[in-house]
């Protein structure tokens, strides 16, 4: 393996993943909107939920689904792109694992917008689905069935998916290399994430409330409850 080549594809990755297209959308279509400014009433409470993050659930709560979904898409392509043309240069080799890595770091600490960015749930599926389409799905689905149907508990559903990648990528590749990309995707996730993890461990202290109640505060944790009544019925049927 070629160091210098794998810097070229993290540090191709990171840039791409720093092109903040929640950012442009917004500034496209509401120029005088305010991003750092957003705060959701937690249902049931007096509390409000800071919104910090810079990704597609900004651009639908500032800009409805459509925008959201648009933000979100273009979220994927741009870690898409430089992955798949690593992936097509160089089969086999781990430099679509570096371009995937980067793409997500660049997408939750952009260069461009002092390192404040978004989650990289979408950065994060825009990679896996060029390096392996199928664990995608496969770590997604059962990630949602795990935390809707089997523990039930809302925030399980919503990261689970990741942490099934761990196992899966040893049982499909036993290679290291894919080891290191999923434990890597995994914290940085995690990291991104403590901002929200703090705001809902806070609300707990104050009021009781439940994961559901804070996935309720954006749009796409009401998608989640959505797929998770379509999978209570699914399986309700089975029974």
């Amino acid at each position: 393996m070629n160091w210098q080549m794998l810097l070229l594809a993290l540090f191709a990755g990171y840039f791409a993943g720093s092109i903040s297209f929640t950012r442009l959308i917004v500034r496209i279509m509401k120029p005088d909107e305010k991003l750092d400014e957003m705060e959701v009433p937690v249902e049931g409470t007096d509390l409000k939920y800071k919104v910090t993050t810079f990704g597609a659930t900004a651009a639908s709560m500032r800009l409805g689904a459509k925008a959201g979904c648009a933000a979100g898409l273009a979220d994927m392509v741009k870690v898409a792109v430089p992955v798949l043309i690593f992936r097509i240069l160089f089969p086999g080799e781990s430099y679509m694992l570096a371009a995937a890595v980067g793409g997500m770091a660049g997408h939750n600490w952009p260069i461009f917008y002092k390192f404040k960015g978004g989650r990289g749930i979408s950065a994060y599926y825009g990679g896996l689905f060029v390096i392996d389409w199928v664990g995608a799905l496969v770590t997604m689905i059962a990630g949602m069935v795990l935390g809707f149907v089997i523990v039930k508990d809302y925030f399980v559903a919503y990261m689970a998916g990741l942490w099934l990648l761990l196992p899966w990528v040893w049982m499909t590749t036993q290679r290291v290399d894919y080891l290191i990309y999923a434990v890597l995707v995994n914290i940085f996730y995690i990291v991104a994430m403590l901002p929200d993890i703090r705001q809902y461990m806070k609300i707990r202290r104050e009021v009781k409330v439940d994961s559901k109640m804070v996935l309720e505060t954006n749009p796409m944790g009401r998608g989640m409850l959505k797929i998770s009544e379509w999978l209570k019925n699914v399986f309700s049927h089975h029974d």
